[in-house]
């Protein structure tokens, strides 16, 4: 099942997109697609709905794509899970999960425009597995009680400033929380149509040029390992996101690759979770 938000920026609307590629309305069902969904059980009122055949028929065409979560609390970070990654970034394989913060306003829609902060000489993309949480998680006793409060899946794009992250100070939130830094979605991907999230391709490319190739199986510290360590230091309440790493291939690790101008256009994919398209403006 793929949730899903439509229309403009501030009055989406919620809605669910069918295996056969039917689209149905959830305003009769929530609101929206938010924390209090998630931990009030709407997915699950979604599929009796669904098996019900309950739900109005809408037509997507010309609706403008929203991120398929609204408001997350917090958006956490991992930086440097995947080896090649780190390799090509000249850091050391981290001993524990490298992890900032990211301002939840940065998300935006994933064929939003995406801003090029003034001043910005590095401003580079990463594509990334985004894990959603639909019930609050503290303290879990392991990584196998990670999978229960899981809502599912979206793709995540991590743009950062390398300049301001990495050379202006040692506060990486200050190269990650420009406005627009966090496009997400298509869709909010429920964990058994995402499949095994170890086992997801991930893609990018850069006005059409292939940036990255990579897979989930790469990540240092798998999802559910993520979810879990993250527990102990912190409460993740439903709608939260986590990026959990990027594969190699971002402009930092290229040497002589240009990083991101005004007019470049990014496409990223992951396996079952769909695609997404920005074009890049000065702000």
């Amino acid at each position: 099942m793929r949730l899903l938000r439509l229309g403009n920026p501030g009055a989406e609307a919620p809605a669910v997109r069918t295996g056969d590629g039917r689209t149905f309305a959830l305003s009769g069902l929530t609101g929206d697609i938010d924390g209090a969904f998630l931990a009030s059980g709407g997915i699950e009122r979604v599929r009796r709905a669904l098996a019900e055949e309950a739900l109005p028929l809408l037509d997507p065409a010309g609706l403008r794509v929203g991120a398929p979560v609204a408001r997350p609390g917090k958006v956490v970070c991992v930086g440097l899970n995947y080896r090649d990654h780190a390799e090509e970034t000249g850091a050391a394989i981290p001993p524990r999960p490298v992890v900032f913060m990211k301002d939840p306003a940065t998300v935006v829609g994933p064929y939003d425009r995406v801003l090029i902060p003034r001043n910005s000489v590095k401003t580079d993309w990463e594509v990334e597995l985004a894990v959603v949480i639909g019930r609050k998680a503290r303290y879990l006793g392991s990584p196998a009680d990670a999978a229960g409060v899981i809502a599912g899946y979206a793709i995540s794009n991590d743009v950062s400033e390398r300049e301001f992250q990495l050379e202006f100070s040692a506060q990486w939130d200050l190269g990650k929380s420009c406005e627009t830094f966090n496009p997400l979605g298509p869709w909010l991907v429920t964990p058994d149509e995402a499949g095994d999230p170890q086992l997801l391709g991930l893609r990018l490319a850069v006005n059409g040029t292939a940036r990255q190739d990579g897979n989930t199986k790469n990540m240092i510290f798998d999802v559910t390992y993520l979810v879990w360590y993250l527990s102990q230091y912190m409460v993740l309440n439903p709608g939260d996101v986590i990026n959990t790493g990027t594969p190699a291939g971002v402009a930092l690790g290229l040497p002589g690759t240009p990083y991101l101008r005004d007019g470049d256009t990014v496409e990223l994919s992951i396996d079952a979770l769909g695609t997404q398209c920005q074009t890049f403006a000065n702000a």
